[in-house]
């Protein structure tokens, strides 16, 4: 069973930067070779999905509304997923959740990104 905790979130202005972090822990799940996501969920919306990256780093997809201002990464030695969001829109308002699959089917409790002047 995997356990996925979701942080660094906030309130942030428009133009404004964060980095968030997903920690990954649980018996028989190894991060390592695991494809990981995050996807988001906006106010009144359902789960969107936001960033892809393989096992080892080498394989990176992005939705079309966050290309060229955020970028994922991970840390196999620290079980732990980023996703560094840069230039926010009032549009990326959403909690964040770090995922084992494109559609959140398995995710953390998330982590609130409001971007708000």
């Amino acid at each position: 069973e995997v356990r996925l905790v979701e942080s660094g979130g906030g309130l942030v202005q428009p133009g404004g930067s964060l980095r968030l972090s997903c920690a990954a822990s649980g018996s028989g799940f190894t991060f390592s070779i695991r494809w990981m996501y995050w996807v988001r969920q906006a106010p009144g919306k359902g789960l969107e999905w936001v960033s892809r990256i393989n096992s080892y780093g080498g394989n990176i997809d992005y939705a079309d509304s966050v290309k060229g201002r955020f970028t994922i990464s991970r840390d196999n030695a620290k079980n732990t997923l980023y996703l560094q969001m840069n230039s926010l829109k009032t549009e990326d308002t959403a909690v964040y959740y770090c995922s084992t699959d494109r559609w959140g089917t398995t995710r953390g409790q998330g982590t609130q990104v409001t971007v708000s002047s």
